[in-house]
């Protein structure tokens, strides 16, 4: 009966393994997922009590929140090796959908206010400082560059690859790329979203995950290293900028601006200053070398009349 026992409880826990291995999430490294019952995975943010979506990609509010987790709290599927760049990055504030607040402060009570990819749009304030309401990032702009290539590409080939990339990785409609120029080895993309409906994913968050990816600290679980090919060619890309552009203009003091331009002032008129101060020097030194020379030709003029005859 033992024997048997045995053999039962090995092929449940057989058929058990695979079930539990399976209960990842596989657009999320850092979501921490566990199986709450037969066939259902639950998914929730490391360090928080916010359940993911696992389907989609989550929203760049969370994953910033994820990383500011301190190293020993994250999944043990982290390399040992890696190291977290905070530079840029800060623990946001974050609404129950995932979008960030307007108002964004740290713990020294230093508050600023962001748009709805995260990114300052304000001089810092105190606690007093109101921000509002959510200015929305409707323009998105990725310029990068790759490695020269034996073979050359072709333009609409480059817009191909990029596009199809978007939409099977990132699961971004192509609707909303607006464009992509070709400039070797300059890429330029554009992408637009001036409203987003519930089911389509955020550019915000693409342009996230894609920087990530670029920077080898991929938010995927699985097949984490980004390959981007052109007809069988590999693109390889070096640098990445990523510039956001607001429905409304930012509003930063006009002190920053008045110093700035207090600066060309002062450059402006210390010029001008040593311009004239090298033309009065110039008329000068004209004026001593002209009298000079008048007055040896006025002395050669009257010494033939102090001769005797």
């Amino acid at each position: 009966m033992k024997p048997l026992f045995g053999v039962m409880l090995g092929l449940i826990l057989a058929v058990a393994s695979p079930a539990q291995d399976s209960c990842t999430c596989a657009t999320n490294k850092w979501a921490v997922c566990a199986q709450d019952g037969p066939g259902n995975c639950t998914c929730r943010l490391a360090g928080s009590d916010h359940p993911v979506d696992c389907s989609t990609l989550t929203s760049k509010c969370f994953l910033m929140k994820a990383e500011m987790i301190p190293l020993k709290e994250k999944r043990l599927w982290r390399p040992p090796h890696a190291v977290s760049d905070t530079d840029g990055i800060y623990n946001p504030d974050c609404e129950d959908s995932g979008v960030f607040k307007a108002r964004q402060c740290n713990q020294s009570s230093t508050c600023w206010c962001v748009n709805s990819a995260g990114v300052r749009r304000t001089e810092k304030g105190g606690r007093s400082l109101n921000c509002s309401e959510l200015v929305r990032t409707r323009w998105i702009y990725i310029e990068l560059t790759h490695r020269r290539s034996s073979n050359a590409f072709r333009a609409p080939d480059v817009a191909k690859a990029l596009t199809q990339l978007f939409e099977s990785r990132y699961k971004l409609r192509p609707k909303y790329i607006a464009a992509i120029k070709y400039d070797p080895p300059l890429i330029q993309i554009r992408l637009d979203q001036n409203k987003k409906p519930r089911w389509d994913v955020d550019i915000a968050d693409v342009a996230y995950y894609f920087e990530k990816d670029v920077n080898n600290d991929s938010v995927f679980r699985s097949n984490s290293k980004l390959n981007v090919s052109v007809n069988g060619d590999a693109l390889a890309i070096e640098k990445l900028w990523i510039y956001y552009v607001d429905e409304k203009p930012p509003e930063f003091c006009m002190r920053q601006l008045a110093a700035g331009i207090s600066a060309v002032v002062t450059v402006v008129v210390l010029t001008a200053g040593i311009g004239i101060a090298v033309l009065l020097a110039l008329r000068w030194l004209r004026t001593r070398t002209y009298k000079k020379f008048e007055c040896k030709e006025m002395r050669e003029i009257k010494a033939p009349s102090l001769e005797l005859p």
